[in-house]
Protein backbone atom coordinates (compact mmCIF):
# COMPACT_ATOMS: atom_id res chain seq x y z
CA UNK A 1 0.00 0.00 0.00
CA UNK A 2 2.65 2.41 0.88
CA UNK A 3 4.21 1.82 -2.80
CA UNK A 4 1.01 2.60 -4.22
CA UNK A 5 0.84 6.34 -2.20
CA UNK A 6 4.06 6.92 -3.08
CA UNK A 7 3.99 6.08 -7.00
CA UNK A 8 0.50 8.37 -7.01
CA UNK A 9 2.17 11.00 -5.06
CA UNK A 10 4.96 10.56 -7.88
CA UNK A 11 2.36 10.69 -10.73
CA UNK A 12 0.63 14.08 -9.60
CA UNK A 13 3.86 15.73 -8.16
CA UNK A 14 5.40 14.94 -11.96
CA UNK A 15 2.40 16.85 -13.31
CA UNK A 16 3.40 19.75 -11.14
CA UNK A 17 6.75 20.05 -11.89
CA UNK A 18 6.12 19.76 -15.58
CA UNK A 19 3.05 22.12 -15.63
CA UNK A 20 3.54 24.78 -13.09
CA UNK A 21 5.10 27.58 -15.08
CA UNK A 22 8.89 28.53 -15.02
CA UNK A 23 9.91 30.54 -11.40
CA UNK A 24 6.36 30.15 -9.77
CA UNK A 25 7.02 28.66 -7.04
CA UNK A 26 8.00 30.56 -3.65
CA UNK A 27 11.45 31.82 -4.69
CA UNK A 28 12.84 29.02 -6.55
CA UNK A 29 14.74 31.52 -9.16
CA UNK A 30 17.21 32.30 -5.73
CA UNK A 31 17.06 28.55 -5.20
CA UNK A 32 17.83 28.24 -8.48
CA UNK A 33 20.72 30.81 -8.59
CA UNK A 34 22.45 29.02 -5.47
CA UNK A 35 23.05 25.85 -7.39
CA UNK A 36 24.26 27.65 -10.30
CA UNK A 37 26.42 29.76 -8.55
CA UNK A 38 28.30 26.40 -7.24
CA UNK A 39 28.61 24.92 -10.38
CA UNK A 40 30.02 28.14 -12.37
CA UNK A 41 32.52 29.16 -9.65
CA UNK A 42 33.51 26.10 -7.70
CA UNK A 43 32.58 27.63 -3.98
CA UNK A 44 29.60 28.97 -2.12
CA UNK A 45 28.08 32.32 -2.66
CA UNK A 46 27.60 35.03 0.48
CA UNK A 47 24.50 36.95 0.75
CA UNK A 48 25.31 40.62 -0.08
CA UNK A 49 23.81 44.24 -0.31
CA UNK A 50 21.70 44.60 -3.38
CA UNK A 51 20.76 40.50 -3.41
CA UNK A 52 17.03 41.03 -1.93
CA UNK A 53 14.84 43.91 -3.73
CA UNK A 54 11.07 43.82 -2.75
CA UNK A 55 10.12 46.25 -6.00
CA UNK A 56 11.70 43.98 -8.90
CA UNK A 57 10.42 40.70 -7.08
CA UNK A 58 6.72 42.02 -7.22
CA UNK A 59 7.47 43.17 -10.75
CA UNK A 60 9.08 39.74 -11.29
CA UNK A 61 5.58 37.92 -9.90
CA UNK A 62 3.08 40.64 -10.64
CA UNK A 63 3.83 39.98 -14.75
CA UNK A 64 4.65 36.11 -14.41
CA UNK A 65 8.46 36.11 -15.02
CA UNK A 66 8.47 37.38 -18.56
CA UNK A 67 11.60 36.36 -20.10
CA UNK A 68 12.95 39.52 -20.96
CA UNK A 69 13.26 40.16 -16.85
CA UNK A 70 16.01 38.26 -15.73
CA UNK A 71 16.04 36.54 -12.42
CA UNK A 72 19.96 36.56 -12.31
CA UNK A 73 19.53 39.63 -9.53
CA UNK A 74 17.40 37.17 -7.20
CA UNK A 75 20.38 35.60 -4.90
CA UNK A 76 18.61 36.46 -1.88
CA UNK A 77 19.01 32.48 -0.42
CA UNK A 78 22.39 32.75 -0.42
CA UNK A 79 22.60 32.76 3.01
CA UNK A 80 20.98 29.17 3.06
CA UNK A 81 23.22 26.06 4.58
CA UNK A 82 24.87 24.53 1.25
CA UNK A 83 23.91 20.86 1.43
CA UNK A 84 20.74 20.77 -0.75
CA UNK A 85 22.51 22.86 -3.19
CA UNK A 86 25.83 20.82 -3.23
CA UNK A 87 23.21 17.67 -3.79
CA UNK A 88 22.20 19.51 -6.82
CA UNK A 89 24.79 20.85 -8.31
CA UNK A 90 25.87 17.36 -10.33
CA UNK A 91 22.62 16.90 -11.86
CA UNK A 92 22.36 20.69 -12.45
CA UNK A 93 25.91 20.57 -14.41
CA UNK A 94 24.54 16.98 -16.13
CA UNK A 95 21.46 18.50 -17.43
CA UNK A 96 23.01 22.12 -18.25
CA UNK A 97 20.68 23.66 -15.70
CA UNK A 98 17.26 22.01 -16.95
CA UNK A 99 14.59 23.37 -14.14
CA UNK A 100 12.50 20.32 -14.90
CA UNK A 101 15.47 17.68 -13.68
CA UNK A 102 15.63 19.90 -10.75
CA UNK A 103 12.21 19.59 -9.77
CA UNK A 104 11.79 16.09 -10.09
CA UNK A 105 14.96 15.85 -7.88
CA UNK A 106 13.05 17.43 -5.26
CA UNK A 107 10.06 15.85 -6.08
CA UNK A 108 12.07 12.23 -5.44
CA UNK A 109 13.16 13.79 -1.65
CA UNK A 110 9.94 14.11 -1.11
CA UNK A 111 8.97 10.42 -1.71
CA UNK A 112 11.38 9.81 1.25
CA UNK A 113 9.63 12.44 3.70
CA UNK A 114 7.00 10.05 2.63
CA UNK A 115 8.25 6.84 3.64
CA UNK A 116 9.88 7.85 6.74
CA UNK A 117 6.84 9.76 7.70
CA UNK A 118 5.10 6.10 7.56
CA UNK A 119 8.36 4.58 9.60
CA UNK A 120 8.03 7.30 12.56
CA UNK A 121 4.20 6.41 12.55
CA UNK A 122 4.92 2.74 12.71
CA UNK A 123 7.48 3.29 15.50
CA UNK A 124 4.86 5.63 17.21
CA UNK A 125 2.06 2.87 16.77
CA UNK A 126 3.28 0.07 16.51
CA UNK A 127 0.55 -2.37 16.81
CA UNK A 128 -1.78 -0.61 14.02
CA UNK A 129 0.50 -0.53 10.63
CA UNK A 130 -2.75 0.86 8.89
CA UNK A 131 -2.09 3.88 11.20
CA UNK A 132 1.35 4.64 9.40
CA UNK A 133 0.39 3.76 5.99
CA UNK A 134 -2.63 6.51 6.33
CA UNK A 135 -0.05 9.11 7.89
CA UNK A 136 1.99 8.83 4.64
CA UNK A 137 -0.62 9.03 2.33
CA UNK A 138 -1.95 12.33 4.43
CA UNK A 139 1.30 14.02 4.13
CA UNK A 140 2.17 12.90 0.41
CA UNK A 141 -1.86 14.58 -0.73
CA UNK A 142 -1.75 17.70 1.02
CA UNK A 143 -2.05 20.01 -2.47
CA UNK A 144 0.60 22.41 -1.16
CA UNK A 145 3.29 20.11 0.17
CA UNK A 146 3.06 18.30 -3.51
CA UNK A 147 3.47 22.19 -5.11
CA UNK A 148 6.40 22.73 -2.61
CA UNK A 149 8.34 19.22 -3.55
CA UNK A 150 7.78 19.65 -6.94
CA UNK A 151 9.32 23.00 -6.82
CA UNK A 152 13.29 23.66 -6.27
CA UNK A 153 13.97 24.63 -2.86
CA UNK A 154 15.49 22.99 0.13
CA UNK A 155 12.62 22.43 1.82
CA UNK A 156 12.57 18.50 0.39
CA UNK A 157 15.96 17.56 1.73
CA UNK A 158 15.17 19.36 5.27
CA UNK A 159 12.05 17.86 5.68
CA UNK A 160 13.31 14.64 4.63
CA UNK A 161 15.97 14.71 6.99
CA UNK A 162 13.34 15.95 9.82
CA UNK A 163 11.19 12.40 9.04
CA UNK A 164 14.30 10.78 9.23
CA UNK A 165 15.89 12.13 12.64
CA UNK A 166 12.27 11.50 14.37
CA UNK A 167 11.51 7.67 12.67
CA UNK A 168 15.52 7.02 14.68
CA UNK A 169 14.83 8.93 18.26
CA UNK A 170 11.47 7.11 18.16
CA UNK A 171 13.52 4.25 17.51
CA UNK A 172 16.12 4.88 20.40
CA UNK A 173 12.84 5.42 22.66
CA UNK A 174 11.05 2.39 22.08
CA UNK A 175 14.60 0.23 22.51
CA UNK A 176 14.51 -0.72 26.35
CA UNK A 177 17.69 -3.37 25.67
CA UNK A 178 20.43 -2.41 27.81
CA UNK A 179 23.20 -1.12 25.93
CA UNK A 180 26.76 -2.94 25.95
CA UNK A 181 28.96 -1.37 29.03
CA UNK A 182 32.24 -1.05 30.68
CA UNK A 183 32.75 -0.89 34.24
CA UNK A 184 35.41 1.53 36.30
CA UNK A 185 34.83 1.79 40.25
CA UNK A 186 31.81 0.54 40.08
CA UNK A 187 30.15 3.06 37.44
CA UNK A 188 28.70 1.64 34.15
CA UNK A 189 30.08 3.26 31.44
CA UNK A 190 27.88 2.38 27.87
CA UNK A 191 29.76 1.82 25.16
CA UNK A 192 28.78 3.76 22.37
CA UNK A 193 25.78 3.09 20.44
CA UNK A 194 25.52 3.18 16.61
CA UNK A 195 22.10 4.29 16.16
CA UNK A 196 22.89 7.45 18.60
CA UNK A 197 25.82 7.96 16.21
CA UNK A 198 23.66 7.45 13.13
CA UNK A 199 21.14 10.33 15.09
CA UNK A 200 24.16 12.81 15.35
CA UNK A 201 25.12 12.23 12.17
CA UNK A 202 21.64 13.19 10.76
CA UNK A 203 20.88 16.22 13.04
CA UNK A 204 24.39 17.27 11.50
CA UNK A 205 23.16 17.09 8.25
CA UNK A 206 20.03 19.12 9.18
CA UNK A 207 22.41 21.78 10.78
CA UNK A 208 23.37 22.26 7.20
CA UNK A 209 20.40 21.64 5.34
CA UNK A 210 18.11 24.77 6.70
CA UNK A 211 17.69 26.18 9.92
CA UNK A 212 13.73 24.78 10.31
CA UNK A 213 15.51 21.58 10.49
CA UNK A 214 17.13 22.81 13.65
CA UNK A 215 14.29 21.13 15.93
CA UNK A 216 15.60 18.08 15.66
CA UNK A 217 18.06 19.26 18.45
CA UNK A 218 16.38 19.40 21.94
CA UNK A 219 13.80 16.20 20.56
CA UNK A 220 16.93 14.42 20.41
CA UNK A 221 17.72 15.86 23.95
CA UNK A 222 14.63 15.13 25.24
CA UNK A 223 14.64 11.77 24.10
CA UNK A 224 18.04 10.99 26.26
CA UNK A 225 16.15 12.96 28.90
CA UNK A 226 13.25 9.97 28.57
CA UNK A 227 16.09 7.08 28.48
CA UNK A 228 18.08 8.22 30.88
CA UNK A 229 15.22 8.96 33.60
CA UNK A 230 13.83 5.36 32.97
CA UNK A 231 17.19 3.86 34.15
CA UNK A 232 17.19 5.44 37.00
CA UNK A 233 14.18 4.28 37.90
CA UNK A 234 14.45 0.78 36.94
CA UNK A 235 17.56 0.75 39.28
CA UNK A 236 16.44 3.49 42.01
CA UNK A 237 17.56 1.60 44.67
CA UNK A 238 21.17 0.00 43.09
CA UNK A 239 23.29 3.07 42.70
CA UNK A 240 25.95 1.48 41.42
CA UNK A 241 23.69 0.21 38.09
CA UNK A 242 22.90 3.18 36.94
CA UNK A 243 24.42 4.05 33.82
CA UNK A 244 26.48 7.60 33.62
CA UNK A 245 24.94 9.25 29.64
CA UNK A 246 28.29 10.31 28.73
CA UNK A 247 29.01 7.91 26.28
CA UNK A 248 25.56 8.43 24.86
CA UNK A 249 26.12 12.12 24.79
CA UNK A 250 28.81 11.85 23.22
CA UNK A 251 27.90 9.61 20.76
CA UNK A 252 24.36 11.62 19.61
CA UNK A 253 26.02 15.23 19.79
CA UNK A 254 29.63 14.96 18.93
CA UNK A 255 28.65 14.22 15.48
CA UNK A 256 26.24 16.80 14.79
CA UNK A 257 27.87 19.49 16.04
CA UNK A 258 31.42 18.35 14.14
CA UNK A 259 29.43 18.86 10.80
CA UNK A 260 27.27 21.91 11.89
CA UNK A 261 30.66 23.80 13.29
CA UNK A 262 31.61 23.51 9.41
CA UNK A 263 29.20 25.77 8.32
CA UNK A 264 29.13 28.24 11.46
CA UNK A 265 32.78 28.69 11.38
CA UNK A 266 32.37 29.53 7.64
CA UNK A 267 29.49 31.61 8.16
CA UNK A 268 31.88 33.16 11.75
CA UNK A 269 34.63 34.32 9.06
CA UNK A 270 32.56 35.52 6.18
CA UNK A 271 29.95 37.71 8.42
CA UNK A 272 31.71 37.72 11.37
CA UNK A 273 30.89 37.20 15.13
CA UNK A 274 28.49 36.47 15.98
CA UNK A 275 26.44 35.67 12.40
CA UNK A 276 27.15 31.96 12.81
CA UNK A 277 24.17 31.38 10.74
CA UNK A 278 23.97 34.20 8.56
CA UNK A 279 21.08 35.09 9.77
CA UNK A 280 22.03 38.80 11.08
CA UNK A 281 23.09 39.58 7.53
CA UNK A 282 19.73 38.25 6.08
CA UNK A 283 17.96 40.50 8.04
CA UNK A 284 19.63 43.46 7.10
CA UNK A 285 19.55 42.42 3.27
CA UNK A 286 16.12 42.13 3.50
CA UNK A 287 15.09 45.00 4.86
CA UNK A 288 12.76 46.22 2.83
CA UNK A 289 10.77 43.11 3.44
CA UNK A 290 7.33 43.59 4.74
CA UNK A 291 7.20 43.56 8.25
CA UNK A 292 4.42 42.79 10.90
CA UNK A 293 4.88 46.25 12.94
CA UNK A 294 4.19 48.02 9.53
CA UNK A 295 1.23 46.42 9.06
CA UNK A 296 -0.17 46.61 12.41
CA UNK A 297 0.50 50.30 11.92
CA UNK A 298 -1.33 49.99 8.75
CA UNK A 299 -4.08 47.87 9.19
CA UNK A 300 -4.87 47.43 13.23
CA UNK A 301 -4.15 44.75 15.13
CA UNK A 302 -7.14 42.39 14.15
CA UNK A 303 -7.00 42.96 10.91
CA UNK A 304 -3.53 41.44 10.76
CA UNK A 305 -4.87 38.66 12.72
CA UNK A 306 -7.65 38.11 10.97
CA UNK A 307 -5.41 37.89 7.38
CA UNK A 308 -2.74 35.97 9.53
CA UNK A 309 -5.48 33.09 10.27
CA UNK A 310 -7.19 32.89 6.98
CA UNK A 311 -3.55 32.94 4.96
CA UNK A 312 -1.93 30.17 6.94
CA UNK A 313 -4.65 28.16 6.94
CA UNK A 314 -5.48 28.25 3.05
CA UNK A 315 -1.37 27.98 2.57
CA UNK A 316 -1.27 25.28 4.41
CA UNK A 317 -3.45 23.25 2.28
CA UNK A 318 -3.31 25.62 -0.87
CA UNK A 319 -2.45 28.78 -2.68
CA UNK A 320 -0.51 28.47 -4.62
CA UNK A 321 2.41 30.61 -7.02
CA UNK A 322 3.40 33.44 -5.19
CA UNK A 323 0.67 33.14 -2.54
CA UNK A 324 -1.45 35.06 -5.46
CA UNK A 325 -3.42 31.90 -6.54
CA UNK A 326 -6.09 31.11 -4.19
CA UNK A 327 -8.91 28.16 -4.63
CA UNK A 328 -12.45 28.38 -4.70
CA UNK A 329 -13.89 30.40 -1.69
CA UNK A 330 -16.03 26.47 -1.09
CA UNK A 331 -12.93 24.86 -1.65
CA UNK A 332 -11.56 26.24 1.49
CA UNK A 333 -15.26 26.02 2.93
CA UNK A 334 -14.70 21.91 2.81
CA UNK A 335 -11.05 22.13 4.02
CA UNK A 336 -12.15 24.11 6.98
CA UNK A 337 -14.89 21.16 7.62
CA UNK A 338 -12.79 18.49 7.05
CA UNK A 339 -9.58 20.39 9.56
CA UNK A 340 -12.39 20.47 12.13
CA UNK A 341 -13.10 16.67 11.87
CA UNK A 342 -10.02 15.63 11.78
CA UNK A 343 -9.10 17.49 14.83
CA UNK A 344 -12.24 16.04 16.76
CA UNK A 345 -11.43 12.58 15.75
CA UNK A 346 -7.93 13.49 17.13
CA UNK A 347 -8.88 14.42 20.40
CA UNK A 348 -11.65 11.96 20.54
CA UNK A 349 -9.15 9.42 19.99
CA UNK A 350 -6.75 10.50 22.72
CA UNK A 351 -9.62 10.53 24.93
CA UNK A 352 -10.10 6.74 24.14
CA UNK A 353 -7.71 5.06 23.14
CA UNK A 354 -4.58 6.91 22.65
CA UNK A 355 -2.52 5.48 25.91
CA UNK A 356 -3.02 1.96 25.48
CA UNK A 357 -1.79 2.08 21.65
CA UNK A 358 1.38 2.79 22.50
CA UNK A 359 3.77 5.08 25.17
CA UNK A 360 2.31 8.10 25.99
CA UNK A 361 5.94 9.40 25.69
CA UNK A 362 5.85 8.99 21.90
CA UNK A 363 3.32 11.14 21.77
CA UNK A 364 5.16 13.60 23.69
CA UNK A 365 8.37 13.60 21.67
CA UNK A 366 6.07 14.47 18.38
CA UNK A 367 4.12 17.07 20.06
CA UNK A 368 7.10 18.70 21.26
CA UNK A 369 8.39 18.65 18.09
CA UNK A 370 5.55 20.01 16.09
CA UNK A 371 4.83 22.88 18.93
CA UNK A 372 8.66 24.04 18.31
CA UNK A 373 8.00 24.10 14.57
CA UNK A 374 5.13 26.21 15.35
CA UNK A 375 6.80 28.44 17.86
CA UNK A 376 9.48 29.67 15.03
CA UNK A 377 6.62 30.21 12.70
CA UNK A 378 5.37 32.34 14.98
CA UNK A 379 8.71 33.89 15.97
CA UNK A 380 9.59 34.67 12.42
CA UNK A 381 5.94 36.15 11.83
CA UNK A 382 6.74 38.05 14.92
CA UNK A 383 9.12 40.25 12.49
CA UNK A 384 8.31 39.51 9.12
CA UNK A 385 4.89 39.14 7.45
CA UNK A 386 5.20 35.40 6.29
CA UNK A 387 1.88 34.06 6.66
CA UNK A 388 2.37 30.80 5.00
CA UNK A 389 0.97 27.60 5.94
CA UNK A 390 4.02 25.76 4.47
CA UNK A 391 5.79 26.57 7.55
CA UNK A 392 4.32 24.11 9.28
CA UNK A 393 5.19 21.15 7.26
CA UNK A 394 8.50 20.88 8.95
CA UNK A 395 5.83 18.60 11.33
CA UNK A 396 4.50 16.80 8.92
CA UNK A 397 5.57 13.90 10.57
CA UNK A 398 3.23 14.56 13.72
CA UNK A 399 0.35 16.13 11.75
CA UNK A 400 0.50 13.31 9.58
CA UNK A 401 0.30 10.75 12.65
CA UNK A 402 -2.52 13.22 14.33
CA UNK A 403 -4.52 12.98 11.14
CA UNK A 404 -4.21 9.53 10.83
CA UNK A 405 -5.34 8.22 14.46
CA UNK A 406 -8.09 10.94 13.85
CA UNK A 407 -9.55 8.86 10.63
CA UNK A 408 -9.35 5.71 11.89
CA UNK A 409 -11.18 7.03 15.29
CA UNK A 410 -14.01 8.21 12.35
CA UNK A 411 -14.05 4.56 11.19
CA UNK A 412 -14.64 3.07 14.12
CA UNK A 413 -17.40 5.28 14.76
CA UNK A 414 -18.87 4.34 11.59
CA UNK A 415 -18.73 0.63 12.13
CA UNK A 416 -19.91 1.27 15.41
CA UNK A 417 -23.00 2.81 13.98
CA UNK A 418 -23.79 0.41 11.34
CA UNK A 419 -22.01 -2.82 12.91
CA UNK A 420 -20.52 -3.37 9.40
CA UNK A 421 -16.85 -3.59 8.91
CA UNK A 422 -16.42 -0.95 7.07
CA UNK A 423 -14.61 1.38 8.65
CA UNK A 424 -11.43 1.20 5.99
CA UNK A 425 -13.57 4.01 4.01
CA UNK A 426 -12.99 7.02 6.01
CA UNK A 427 -8.73 7.09 5.73
CA UNK A 428 -9.56 5.38 2.30
CA UNK A 429 -12.33 7.89 1.27
CA UNK A 430 -10.14 11.28 2.71
CA UNK A 431 -6.94 10.05 1.20
CA UNK A 432 -8.39 9.51 -2.13
CA UNK A 433 -10.75 12.77 -2.02
CA UNK A 434 -7.22 14.86 -1.20
CA UNK A 435 -5.43 13.01 -3.92
CA UNK A 436 -8.44 14.18 -6.39
CA UNK A 437 -7.96 17.59 -4.90
CA UNK A 438 -4.11 18.00 -5.69
CA UNK A 439 -4.75 17.04 -9.84
CA UNK A 440 -8.24 19.30 -9.38
CA UNK A 441 -6.21 21.97 -8.01
CA UNK A 442 -3.20 22.01 -10.46
CA UNK A 443 -5.63 21.92 -13.60
CA UNK A 444 -8.20 24.09 -12.87
CA UNK A 445 -6.42 26.73 -10.54
CA UNK A 446 -2.51 26.93 -10.88
CA UNK A 447 -2.39 26.50 -14.70
CA UNK A 448 -5.19 28.58 -15.23
CA UNK A 449 -4.05 31.52 -13.14
CA UNK A 450 -0.11 31.16 -14.11
CA UNK A 451 0.33 31.29 -17.58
Amino acid sequence: MLSLIVAAYLAIGAQYAILTPRWQVPDEPAHYNYIRFIVDTGALPTLDEGEYQQGYLAELTSRKFPPELSIAPLQYESWQPPLYYLLAAPLFLISSGDLLALRLFSLALGAGVIIFTCLAAREAVPRHPGVAIVAAGFTAFIPQHIAMMAGVNNDSLSELLIAVGLWLILRLHNNRSEANHFEVWNLKFEILNLEFVLLGFVIGLAFITKSQAYVLLPIAGLVLAFKWRRNFQSSASQTTNRHLPITQLAALFLPALLIGSLWWTRNIAVYGWPDFMGAIRHDHVVADQPRTNEWIEQLGATEVLRRFGQTTFQSFWGQFGWMGVVMDSRVYVVLLVYTVLLTGGAAGYWRTRGLEDSPISNYYLLTASALLTLGLYLFYNLTYVQHQGRYFFPALVPIGLAASLSLWRWGAMIEAATRRKIGWLAPVGALAGMAALSVWSLYRFIIPALR
